[in-house]
């Protein structure tokens, strides 16, 4: 028996026969049968990871086969529209969208609102080509050209669509969602789309005008009344320009903070954070405005449904989810669910603190701190779009905030001093290597805990060879035979300190690793034992090396200053636990704690 998706299977129809690993010959009599009765025979018995096995039909035909209602695979039949022409035809997107102005200026509030969803399910991971642009108005720009309102907002979004698009595919960690940047020929750049924001400044000014004169005393609107209201019913003529103006400006302050946080170095960072406590206002309101919006559509404040992708409930004009899926060939050809409107004012929400939270970071040169603001960052499991801005932030040109030379960062890191900098040892191929090392590792932490982790696993390998190059130049260096705490001459002195320093990292990465481990629920209560301790190990090895760092720094400090013998301020000191060891003992003292806990009794 063939098999094909459930709508499909439906349908008897002669075609030739290729499920077959034997190449059956398909002759005139070969039909498509119906699977459903089978298939729901087999579900209720197959438990996952079974396959049916027939005498036509191996392993490698399964491999081979059509996954059943997954969108990617199974193209399915529902095609409402052969072609985004014939759904206007059939009046999908009307220009105007109707003649009353009230209703008019719901169903654009409407679209807006769904756009929304649409944006957040995009930003999801799902395809561009079904979420924002099933949009017909977005498709076929020229349709908004006699609506300054609707041609404004659609102009504004493909703008975002653009810019969102190009951080990802700069930033290139996309690989995470394949889907993500791919445009599938749909009009992302439209002459003029690059005046969206004057556009949408003069219709915002109109609204506000509007507005004014709404709360105007009877005694002064007579000077106003060449404004053209939005709509008929003056009653509701405040509400509607309230509730546009919010999604406006929202929009509006949304381009800045992406265009502010693309500036290089950081300078646009505290303007950004303006514009981000703008929009995070401006949703407030768009939230506050949906009780307005759902008593005027259906008489009620209640919220009926909480799948709904617009303020009022109402279902959006001139969308259709399967509008590109003849006219662009890679579109995975099923529909998929939108987010609920209030899901999408959650999403942005997020997002904004996100970023609110990358603009807040003082662009430190230390690369401790800077990991460890990245850890901490990490834990809020932020999306794709915040973390694209995260890692562009970072590094910019091949320096860190666009700032530092990465070799400088490393020094530091390293405690040597900056005028080391100029010592010729730096300009040897495996220093490179080594900056090189570092960037990837900086992009790697901005990727989301799956792809992280696996990528942490093989970055291991690189910091280790390149432990191995250095070494060998140390001992090259100091002498055949020496140790790294016996280093005489300068080049051997910095070896030494880039040596400890690149061991320390290498234990920080290892402990990254296995954190993840936990993070993303890859270990069996079983294997707690073993993974605490392997924490534990790795741990003691990370206090080593941060504690010999420490050391070797302080002793080539007092061997500069020349001191004779150490004062009793000094001996105190030295006999202090810096906080940084402390905590790593901590640390290690509840991993071997809870490495016991979990030991196996038999």
């Amino acid at each position: 028996m063939d098999w094909k998706s459930t709508e499909q299977a439906s349908m008897e129809r002669h075609a030739p026969n290729h499920s077959s690993s034997s190449s059956i010959p398909a002759t005139e009599n070969t039909v498509w049968a119906d699977a459903s009765p089978l298939l729901d025979t087999v579900c209720k018995e197959l438990r996952d990871g079974e396959l049916i096995h027939g005498d036509n039909f191996n392993l490698y035909a399964a491999m081979s086969a059509l996954e059943i209602m997954d969108p990617k695979m199974d193209s399915g039949i529902i095609n409402k529209y052969a072609s985004v022409d014939e759904a206007i035809e059939d009046g999908l997107a009307p220009v105007p969208i109707s003649i009353d102005k009230t209703v008019d200026v719901q169903c654009i509030i409407d679209i807006i609102d769904h756009l929304l969803a649409c944006e957040a399910t995009w930003h999801k991971g799902h395809s561009l080509a079904q979420t924002v642009f099933s949009c017909a108005y977005l498709v076929r720009p020229e349709r908004t050209l006699s609506h300054a309102l609707l041609d404004s907002y659609c102009k504004v979004i493909r703008a975002t669509c653009k810019a969102v698009t190009t951080i990802v595919s700069d930033a290139r960690t996309h690989e995470e969602e394949d889907l993500f940047t791919m445009s599938y020929g749909l009009p992302l750049n439209v002459e003029g789309d690059e005046k969206c924001l004057s556009l949408l400044n003069a219709v915002e000014e109109n609204i506000s005008r509007q507005l004014r004169a709404c709360k105007a005393p009877l005694s002064k609107r007579k000077p106003l009344e060449d404004i053209e209201p939005l709509q008929t019913n003056f009653d509701l003529e405040e509400g509607y320009c309230k509730a546009l103006l919010c999604r406006l400006r929202f929009r509006k302050h949304f381009c800045h903070v992406l265009s502010c946080m693309r500036r290089p170095q950081g300078r646009g960072l505290e303007l950004a954070r303006k514009h981000i406590a703008s929009c995070i206002s401006e949703l407030g309101s768009i939230l506050n405005s949906a009780e307005f919006l759902m008593f005027n559509a259906y008489g009620t404040c209640e919220d009926g449904t909480e799948d709904r992708t617009t303020a009022s409930g109402r279902q959006a004009i001139g969308f259709d989810a399967n509008l590109n899926s003849r006219i662009s060939a890679p579109t995975p050809p099923r529909s998929i669910k939108i987010l609920s409107w209030k899901k999408a004012i959650k999403y942005f929400e997020n997002l904004l603190h996100h970023l609110d939270i990358i603009c807040s970071y003082p662009l430190d040169p230390s690369l401790d701190a800077l990991l460890r603001f990245v850890a901490q960052f990490q834990k809020a499991q932020p999306d794709l779009v915040a973390r694209v801005h995260l890692q562009l932030l970072l590094v910019q040109d091949g320096k860190l905030y666009g700032r530092y030379p990465v070799l400088a960062v490393i020094i530091r890191a390293a405690r040597l001093t900056e005028v080391i900098m100029r010592h010729d040892i730096l300009k040897n191929e495996y220093f490179v290597q080594l900056g090189q090392i570092v960037i990837n590792m900086l992009k790697i932490l901005c990727t989301n805990a799956a792809w992280q982790r696996r990528k942490l696993g093989k970055i291991l390998q690189d910091w280790r060879a390149i432990y191995s190059q250095l070494e060998l130049a140390f001992r090259k260096e100091s002498g055949e035979g020496s140790s790294i705490s016996n280093g005489e001459n300068a080049s051997a002195g910095i070896l030494k300190h880039i040596l400890i320093w690149v061991e320390e990292q290498t234990y920080w990465i290892a402990h990254r690793f296995l954190v993840l481990g936990f993070e993303l629920e890859l270990y069996s209560p079983s294997e707690y034992c073993m993974v605490y301790w392997y924490l534990s190990v790795v741990l003691i090895r990370l206090a080593e090396k941060k504690h010999l760092k420490m050391t070797v720094s302080d002793g080539s400090a007092k061997q500069k200053g020349k001191k004779r013998k150490d004062s009793p301020k000094d001996l105190a000191r030295e006999a202090r636990i810096p906080p940084a060891i402390s905590f790593l003992q901590c640390q290690i003292c509840l991993a071997e704690g809870l490495a016991l806990v979990h030991v196996p009794f038999s």
